[in-house]
């Protein structure tokens, strides 16, 4: 697996220990470096893996408009030596990717075989990515994911509870959907994934069950809090265009992971009890006596 210290980097070490059969190594900077060209080709011949899950990446989504040439460095160049470092080695690659690579004009949720049109630099970048990972590795899967939040680092969840504990009431945007995800059941659905050595040559969606606006979102975090005695707020809705942000966002990118559950037997939960999970942890974690 490629990074460390993201959420789904982090999220895939902890699963890991939870499957039977899995070996999972971690390999990420200084060894390798997706801003170095050519870092990839030695740290992960190294490691002589059966499968490389690229979990590294550029998210960035602002600041990617001010940092293309970094964004596409990480997320198209670096993708597609990932995965030609994983061929190398005899290995297949899972490349991750994003909701981002469409418009979100459409009004029913996306499948695989959509049409891409993404909005911002973000969003571009992970289309190169996809790219390049199909030109370089033919076994390779191509994962596209949504709004993923877990108990590490920065994330929807984890802002909206810290503001709820400073702020009386939060405003959050009520006309873009998605499916929030959480990394851990992320995490679950692509160690189940690698373990079946199937799927290579396509591309599948894997996501939270269901659909959400952000204010929905952030409202269903704030019942969970208030059930659990942590800070809470009232949220309110507001639009995109009073939220105003560098990089366009598309108004409507739920995934439909159908393809997924049918192919490897595995069926993501409801994002509500997922986020219902992320929340209770964090609350035991706020909850725990400092060591």
């Amino acid at each position: 697996m490629t990074g460390t210290g993201g959420q789904l980097a982090q999220s895939l070490a902890e699963r890991a220990l939870l499957h039977d059969g899995v070996e999972l190594v971690v390999c990420g900077r200084p060894q390798l470096d997706l801003e170095i060209p050519g870092s990839a080709k030695s740290a992960i011949a190294a490691f002589a893996p059966d499968v490389v899950i690229n979990a590294a990446a550029y998210t960035a989504v602002d600041q990617a408009e001010d940092e293309p040439e970094r964004a596409f460095r990480i997320n198209g160049d670096g993708a597609g030596e990932v995965a030609a470092a994983a061929a190398a080695a005899g290995a297949a690659v899972i490349q991750l990717s994003t909701d981002y690579v469409f418009d979100g004009r459409s009004s029913e949720p996306y499948r695989e075989d959509a049409t891409v049109n993404p909005l911002g630099v973000y969003g571009r970048s992970k289309l190169a990515g996809e790219e390049q990972a199909r030109a370089a590795n033919p076994r390779h899967a191509i994962v596209r994911t949504a709004w993923v939040y877990s108990p590490f680092g920065r994330n929807f969840v984890r802002s909206i509870m810290a503001a709820a504990g400073v702020r009386d009431v939060l405003t959050v945007v009520d006309d873009q959907r998605g499916s929030p995800t959480s990394a851990l059941d992320l995490a679950d659905g692509l160690l189940a994934m690698a373990a079946t050595g199937a799927g290579w040559g396509e591309t599948f969606h894997l996501a939270g069950r269901g659909q959400a606006s952000w204010c929905e979102f952030a409202r269903e975090i704030m019942a969970q809090c208030a059930v659990r005695g942590l800070p809470h707020v009232p949220v309110e809705p507001i639009r995109s265009e009073d939220w105003p942000t560098r990089a366009a966002r598309p108004r409507n990118s739920v995934l439909d992971s159908g393809k997924f559950e049918r192919t490897f037997g595995f069926a993501m939960p409801d994002w509500r009890i997922s986020a219902r999970a992320v929340v209770e942890r964090l609350a035991r974690e706020q909850a725990a006596p400092a060591a």
